[in-house]
């Protein structure tokens, strides 16, 4: 301030030591000041001109008495030009101490890991490929396989925001957390025993892009760390963010969906926002698995597929048990995957994961976060407050459709995706696969899936189509979830809790138990996988049947000696209706009847008696060792 106030005086000039004439000036506009330039007017100059131009007196008249030094427009600059500095500073909190030292943001990739592209410039682009590929994901490799069939040397380049190859979401919330501490951290061990990457294919397996043009033979490049900005769909054009221009013959779009995050963490403090993960990449495991410390308390945010597979891996696996990591789920549904499952079979594996060691906290929401000391301090809807070290958000994923406002491509306004036929096209030679495509199915109308089968399926029909085979969507996708050691299960067509349902289950005796639980042990023993461990567990043996009803029918009543008891649902097979139709269906615990399941769903007509389609799956029989090894390798 001290220095605005010198500005001020230093207007004061002396002439004469024994005189100081002051020169009266005045702000243009009056004393309305801003910080920009300012204009000075001199009252005696102006006077003086005026003198000359009226033609004075030859002789000057004897001098007035020296006014009295005013300095009341100074002082009053200054005072205003010292309220405002001050003014400025406290806005720029320039009084509150010494600033907190700069936390390191941990919700974004750092920027020098940004910078690391391949190729280095995209000038090493080529400026034209047969077959464009936006986005490294599964779609996209299952398009570029189906391309190479048809056409054995064609060219195709694969354009990715993400830094690592191609590779497969899946075991990021299942199996990449069983692996043994001294595993490497991107392989993990298959039902069948083998091990394996994450990544499709070795690096070499890939063409250097710069390479590309020239191949006689073909092959697959791969761009990392580039994004294309909008597609020009009449000249066949992509643009990428930095200007560069790729034509192309044939174009998909596959640039599946991102993680959806809750207001109130977007909303927070920094400091809060560094210990929210939103899990989605091979980048955001590695980043989750190196964080968790001894101790450490996790809250998982959601109830779905992702929220419920992390619950289980980061209470069951080896490395966080040793670090006596406690895992706590909320959601605000009533029980786990109660978007998907019936009511009764929610609450039941809600049951079967507090076994294994999570505190499921349903009918719940997180209403305030904040920091208490290093903690994370959430309220609850009841008030009640959970401290925690870090916080997974798994509340879903929405299509990324970025692409759409630039390129003048249309959205599902209900489904969300890219609006797509049959074929998969959304314009002339322009497909979409995978979880941003919004899809019609012949047989179930307009849809849109997040699975990684989906993406199987929908990127290889939409290779087939890119070469001119014009085939639409039939072939249904499915899925599949772990959920420990007493919980899998495989699901096809449409699987949404809100349709009604009639479910086939079959019971284990005890000694039956007794011999599942000790193959349980003998896999843990082993080394195997909570896949494998729940192969065993739960190889067919002699049941008795459960029949359930369809949902919203009330049960017949039972005598307490007819009862089931609650620990009934260990394998069985539920079938979803729609008009009466079988829309889909859900095999809990039942392996290798995929088929039988799609044979069922093709026909997709009503049933008199589902008990006898039930039989269909040998819920009765024990698989042979070769449907087992088949088991084991799908």
């Amino acid at each position: 301030m001290l220095s605005v106030s010198r500005v001020a005086v230093g207007n004061v000039r002396c002439v004469q030591p024994a005189l100081v004439r002051i020169r009266k000036h005045v702000l243009a506009g009056g004393f309305t000041q801003t910080f920009g330039s300012r204009r000075w007017i001199s009252v005696k100059q102006t006077e003086q001109k005026a003198i000359a131009t009226t033609g004075g007196p030859t002789c000057p008249p004897p001098p007035p008495p020296p006014p009295k030094p005013s300095y009341t427009g100074y002082i009053l600059g200054a005072i205003a030009l010292t309220a405002g500095g001050l003014g400025l500073a406290y806005y720029n909190g320039l009084f509150d101490g010494p600033p907190p030292p700069t936390p390191v943001d941990d919700t974004k990739e750092d920027a020098d890991r940004k910078k690391r592209t391949y190729p280095a410039s995209s000038k090493d682009l080529p400026k034209h490929v047969p077959y464009l590929l936006v986005g490294g994901g599964t779609a996209s490799i299952a398009a570029f396989r189906a391309i190479r069939v048809h056409d054995p040397k064609a060219k195709v380049m694969m354009i990715t925001n993400e830094l690592e190859m191609p590779y497969m979401r899946p075991p990021l919330s299942k199996e990449l957390w069983f692996n043994p501490t001294e595993a490497e951290p991107l392989k993990f061990r298959q039902w069948n025993g083998s091990e394996r990457s994450i990544f499709y294919e070795p690096n070499d397996y890939y063409i250097d892009p710069s390479k590309l043009s020239d191949a006689p033979n073909g092959g697959v490049a791969v761009a990392r760390g580039y994004e294309v900005h909008r597609l020009d769909v009449v000249n066949r054009k992509a643009i990428l963010t930095d200007g560069t221009e790729i034509s192309y013959d044939k174009c998909l779009i596959a640039t599946g969906a991102r993680p959806k995050n809750l207001p109130i963490f977007e909303s927070a403090p920094r400091a809060v926002r560094e210990r929210v993960t939103l899990f989605k990449s091979v980048y955001d495991f590695e980043q989750l698995s190196s964080q968790l410390q001894d101790g450490n308390r996790v809250a998982i945010v959601g109830g779905g597929f992702l929220g419920s597979e992390l619950a289980c891996a980061l209470s069951k696996s080896e490395q966080t048990r040793k670090k006596k990591v406690e895992v706590f789920q909320l959601f605000h549904e009533g029980g786990n995957m109660a978007k998907v499952l019936p009511e009764y079979l929610s609450s039941w594996t809600t049951e079967r994961l507090r076994e294994e060691g999570v505190k499921v906290w349903p009918k719940t929401q997180v209403k305030a976060v904040e920091m208490q000391g290093s903690k994370l301090k959430l309220t609850l809807m009841d008030d009640s407050v959970l401290l925690v070290d870090r916080v997974i958000v798994a509340v879903g994923s929405e299509p990324n459709t970025d692409l759409a406002k630039t390129s003048g491509l249309e959205v599902d306004g209900k489904n969300g995706g890219f609006l797509v036929d049959a074929e998969l096209r959304a314009r002339s030679n322009v497909f979409v696969a995978g979880d941003a495509a919004c899809f019609y199915d012949t047989k179930f109308g307009r849809r849109r899936v997040e699975h990684h089968d989906h993406a199987i399926v929908s990127g290889r029909l939409a290779g087939e189509n890119m070469v001119g085979l014009n085939k639409p969507y039939t072939h249904q996708s499915m899925f599949w979830s772990d959920l420990g050691p007493r919980i899998s299960y495989e699901a096809i067509g449409l699987i949404d809790s809100s349709l009604p349902t009639v479910a086939v289950f079959a019971k284990r005796t005890a000694e039956e138990m007794s011999r599942a639980s000790a193959a349980a042990a003998a896999a843990v023993t082993a080394g195997s996988t909570d896949s494998e461990k729940l192969q065993a567990a739960n190889a067919n043996v002699n049941v008795d049947v459960k029949n359930v009803p369809v949902a919203g029918e009330p049960a017949k009543e039972q005598s307490k000696e007819q009862q089931e008891p609650e620990d009934s649902f260990d394998k069985g097979v539920i079938f979803y209706l729609r008009d009466k139709k079988v829309v889909g269906l859900v095999l809990w615990n039942v392996f290798n009847r995929m088929g039988t399941a799609r044979k069922i769903l093709d026909q997709h007509t009503e049933y008199d008696d589902l008990n006898e389609v039930a039989k269909l799956f040998n819920l009765h029989d024990r698989r042979t060792e070769s449907e087992e090894l088949e088991a084991a390798e799908q």
